[in-house]
């Protein structure tokens, strides 16, 4: 038996896109499709073992896998997504090889897959970040105000003290403000999305405080009601910061069937 692996990219219906429009992955690895009951697995050859090596390596890596993906998403109009390092092993108890064990869990998983290919046909993901400036969103605050307005007059130990004061003031008032400001905004982006997964947060930003990070699943025509809906945010909030990307195949969104009876190569660190 061939101990050939089968790295995987993505999942998309048979017959929406040819090799050609997808010819090369990782490292110029020649493409193939492996096919069942109207599912195509977009995949190469490889090792058994995960990509891992030296951050650049690894970005590098998963930039050449996500252009594969949206290769294909751009030629078929729908796309379940797989992640980075999702590798098909042969099984040495049943004498399958990959492509054999690729070929029966297509089969398994059809119906669900095709469901949920049409469901995500013609959405993209969209990425946004909402966060304030926390001097400038407790800029009308009086406490904060005075207490800025005072250390000048302060000897310089005293205002030291009145400085980590003032951080923790404002720091406070404007954590307080996030927190009434996030269902509002949460409600809005959500009414324009079929779906809506909120991402973690990767600490805190000195002077920046977080209201809502989240990845939206959008129908292509609602795109643009997104961006009128953040401007409209950013011309009457003051202090707000936006950050918005994409759009992108579904990632966050993808729900691929669970991979039964196919091993999953751990994650490389990256």
């Amino acid at each position: 038996m061939t101990q050939t692996g089968l790295y995987v990219y993505a999942l998309v219906p048979t017959d929406s896109i040819t090799i050609s429009d997808v010819p090369t992955g990782i490292d110029d690895a020649e493409l193939h499709f492996v096919e069942a009951q109207g599912i195509t697995a977009i995949v190469h050859e490889s090792e058994t073992e995960p990509y891992q090596g030296p951050d650049s390596d690894v970005q590098r890596w998963i930039l050449q896998h996500s252009q594969v993906v949206d290769d294909a998403w751009q030629t078929s109009g729908t796309v379940l997504p797989m992640t980075f390092n999702v590798i098909v092993a042969p099984d040495p108890e049943t004498n399958q090889t990959a492509y054999q064990r690729l070929e029966q869990w297509l089969a398994d998983a059809a119906e669900t897959v095709k469901s949920h290919l049409e469901q995500l046909r013609h959405h993209v993901e969209l990425r946004v970040d909402i966060s304030l400036d926390e001097e400038a969103v407790t800029a009308g605050h009086d406490d904060i105000v005075a207490l800025r307005e005072s250390l000048e007059s302060r000897s310089p130990g005293v205002q030291r003290l009145y400085r980590k004061r003032l951080e923790e003031r404002t720091r406070q008032a404007a954590d307080r403000i996030a927190d009434e400001l996030y269902p509002q905004y949460r409600q809005r982006l959500a009414a324009l999305a079929d779906d809506m997964v909120e991402n973690a947060r990767l600490g805190k930003t000195r002077g920046s405080v977080t209201v809502l990070t989240a990845s939206l699943l959008v129908q292509e025509e609602r795109m643009e009601a997104v961006g009128i809906e953040l401007a409209d945010i950013r011309d009457h909030q003051p202090g707000v910061n936006i950050r918005y990307l994409g759009p992108w195949p579904p990632y966050s969104f993808s729900d691929v069937p669970e991979l039964t009876g196919v091993e999953q190569a751990p994650q490389a660190d990256h």
